[in-house]
């Protein structure tokens, strides 16, 4: 197997340059032939990106690589857990690593399972060399946006946990678009005090607006939000 020629974008993008050593994007290869872990790992090089290989998802899981920022590239069928496996355990374990799978021995049933667990490809051997370049951009952008939500989500738990039961009780009813009045007469207390309910916990969240304050709502724990609407205030 070889990954086929092409022409090449072989810088890439500025921001992943400027980034730290702890920052650089890793992009983690496994796979049990090794000409094709070093074929993938220059062709990575090449395009300006740090690659890691290794045979198999075991000797993965014992290293400590999978809370770096960046994807994986999985070959299907590897002597024991196969790429598919790791994807399901990846999963289980709340860890959503972009995946880009690239096999010779593909098929539809098993591409629809991998792109419905959330792969972002399914390529099969050869292919071209943008063709994966491409993938592993898209595969790195996406974990950049999935931290940085996690950064945001984190946040506003954090600022949520500050708030009393009346004003969860309160910022759930905002959050479903429920006007003063009837969060006042529903909670049995008046607009005015709704009002000061609400501004404590849009000050608290650090929104400025009903919109950043629902869209901040809506990043918490369904669990959370839920247990707002039901507490009983102190």
């Amino acid at each position: 197997m070889r990954v086929e020629d092409s022409p090449l974008q072989t810088s890439a993008p500025l921001s992943f340059q400027q980034r730290s050593e702890a920052e650089q994007p890793l992009v983690i290869i496994v796979d049990d032939d090794v000409s094709v872990r070093n074929a993938l790992s220059e062709l990575i090089l090449s395009a300006g990106f740090k690659p890691v290989g290794f045979p198999s998802t075991r000797e993965l899981l014992a290293a400590d690589v999978l809370s770096h920022p960046g994807c994986l590239i999985l070959d299907v069928r590897m002597p024991g857990a196969s790429g598919l496996d790791l994807q399901g355990q990846l999963s289980q374990d709340g860890n959503l690593k972009p995946i880009i799978f690239l096999t010779g021995h593909g098929d539809i049933p098993m591409t629809v399972q991998a792109m419905k667990a959330g792969a972002v490809d399914f390529l099969t051997k050869p292919v071209r060399d943008q063709t994966l370049l491409d993938a592993v951009r898209v595969g790195i952008e996406t974990d950049a946006m999935r931290r940085a939500e996690a950064v945001v989500a984190k946040r506003n738990l954090e600022c949520f946990r500050t708030l009393t039961p009346r004003e969860r009780q309160v910022l759930h009813e905002v959050a479903r678009g429920r006007l003063n009045k009837q969060i006042a007469f529903d909670l049995g207390i008046s607009e005015v005090t709704v009002k000061l309910h609400r501004s404590n916990a849009m000050r608290k969240m650090k929104v400025a607006t009903i919109g950043e304050l629902i869209r901040a709502w809506e990043t918490l724990p369904a669990s959370l939000r839920e247990v707002g609407a039901t507490e009983n205030p102190a």
